[in-house]
């Protein structure tokens, strides 16, 4: 179905319909005992990432509605990021279940790739051209989202953790299809903007971000999930699933943006490839001596961050 034909109204409506809430879970329930020490010691900074990395899509999708095409799409957009945020808080809760936040229940501090993210999205967000951070929440969310939730769900049997992401996934599932959806609204549209937004990603705050924040994010998260178990092939199979769905519509490959995504997200898988020995590692190397007190305090938006069961 093109975007052209595409029913946003009946998505929108979908997406109320299948809201649910932190408080809809039974976090007292049995199989919080199946997190071993083992596992937990190897799973904690895994979740803490995830955590992170679902406020990175929060503030992404909260600039998306800022620029989205048609109102219903804004709105679309709205639910998204506060639907992110609620995927946080429920890892969080998860993690509060499993011990493995402090005594008082604080939220793990974001390692320094996410807090270059976060705030290089809070800087620069709502400045990217639609084109530009409308395909690349699409990639994070295909090569993050996919390849760590299937993993946490392989390593951890605890029906909860289950659960919730039966909640995540269906989320998740009603972003992605939203997401290249509009990539072919925005691929079905006049050839002089596709133009003049491509020319304006050429700003020297986007590719430095690109190069800066998200090639090292991606990149430590790659080795970093390979390195706990996670088989490159699934991986593979992740990022794959930008290009294939991307590919079914007419219109996106008229978006320059996608192609160049595209084109990183393979040599992302490649582990050969001369884009990690060049540029990508380099840069995990070079961000790694960031100090974290120069990012200084987290964005006040991450407050909302919480393990409490609340119903909204």
């Amino acid at each position: 179905m093109s975007a052209t034909t595409f029913d946003f109204d009946q998505m929108l409506q979908t997406i109320k319909d299948k809201q649910w809430s932190l408080a809809d879970i039974d976090w007292d329930a049995p199989g919080a005992e199946t997190m071993t020490d083992e596992l937990r010691a190897k799973m904690q900074p895994f979740m803490a990432d995830l955590v992170w990395i679902e406020h990175v899509g929060a503030r992404g999708f909260a600039s998306l509605a800022k620029k989205a095409p048609t109102p219903t799409i804004k709105r679309i957009y709205e639910y998204f990021h506060a639907e992110e945020q609620k995927h946080a808080n429920a890892e969080l809760a998860l993690m509060k279940r499993w011990g493995m936040l402090d005594a008082e229940g604080n939220p793990p501090e974001p390692n320094v790739n996410v807090k270059l993210a976060i705030k290089v999205l809070d800087d620069y967000g709502d400045t990217i051209p639609l084109t530009g951070l409308a395909t690349l929440i699409p990639l994070l969310e295909c090569a993050l989202d996919g390849a760590l939730v299937k993993f946490l769900l392989e390593e951890v049997t605890d029906p909860v953790c289950h659960e919730v992401f039966r909640h995540i996934n269906s989320d998740e599932a009603r972003h992605i299809t939203v997401d290249f959806q509009v990539l072919e609204l925005i691929g079905a549209g006049p050839l002089h903007k596709l133009v003049i937004e491509s020319a304006a990603l050429l700003q020297p705050q986007v590719i430095i971000g690109l190069i800066v924040v998200f090639t090292p994010l991606i990149n430590k998260m790659r080795d970093n999930i390979v390195a706990m178990g996670l088989p490159e092939q699934k991986l593979y199979n992740a990022v794959k699933r930008f290009a294939t769905i991307g590919s079914r519509g007419p219109h996106t490959a008229r978006i320059p943006a996608y192609h160049v995504l595209k084109a990183q997200a393979a040599m992302i898988i490649d582990r050969t490839s001369p884009y990690h020995r060049l540029l990508a590692d380099p840069m995990v190397k070079l961000t790694s001596f960031v100090p974290a007190k120069v990012l200084g305090r987290p964005q006040a938006w991450v407050d909302e961050l919480t393990h409490e069961p609340i119903a909204s």
